[in-house]
């Protein structure tokens, strides 16, 4: 993949955009057929679209290239961790906040925003040099 071929967002958008479809694939396919109400099927798009969120910037940057370099089992666990991370980020804040009664989209946007935070913590945890000279400027 050429990174000239498209500008950053470009890259994240595609990314985004084919994450969406496996996701909402799996969420036909299997989810509802097993009976989980559709309310939690955002937790399956918020998963799949977390490493997407945290990868493309650490592909694209020329100073986190650095991070290809470590074995590869490092960077499965990352991914490990980015998955499941997101996925109880967001399993928790949906389940707090969907007897509440607030709107969907609040409700997913909730979930979302803490699948995330805590996917991206868990892999600064496990990286914390990756963004050390973003914290020094």
């Amino acid at each position: 993949m050429d990174k000239e071929r498209l500008p950053r967002w470009g890259w994240l958008l595609v990314g985004l955009f084919a994450m969406m479809i496996v996701a909402n694939v799996l969420n036909v396919a299997v989810l509802e057929r097993i009976g989980v109400p559709e309310q939690y099927h955002v937790i399956t798009l918020i998963t799949s679209m977390a490493p997407v969120l945290i990868y493309i910037g650490v592909w694209y940057d020329e100073e986190r290239q650095p991070y290809w370099e470590q074995s590869q089992e490092h960077i499965a666990g990352d991914l490990v961790f980015v998955v499941v991370g997101a996925a109880i980020g967001s399993a928790i804040a949906l389940v707090a906040v969907i007897d509440i009664g607030l709107p969907r989209f609040i409700q997913d946007i909730t979930a979302m925003a803490a699948g995330f935070m805590l996917s991206w913590g868990l892999f600064w945890w496990r990286n914390p040099n990756l963004y050390r000279i973003e914290a020094s400027t």
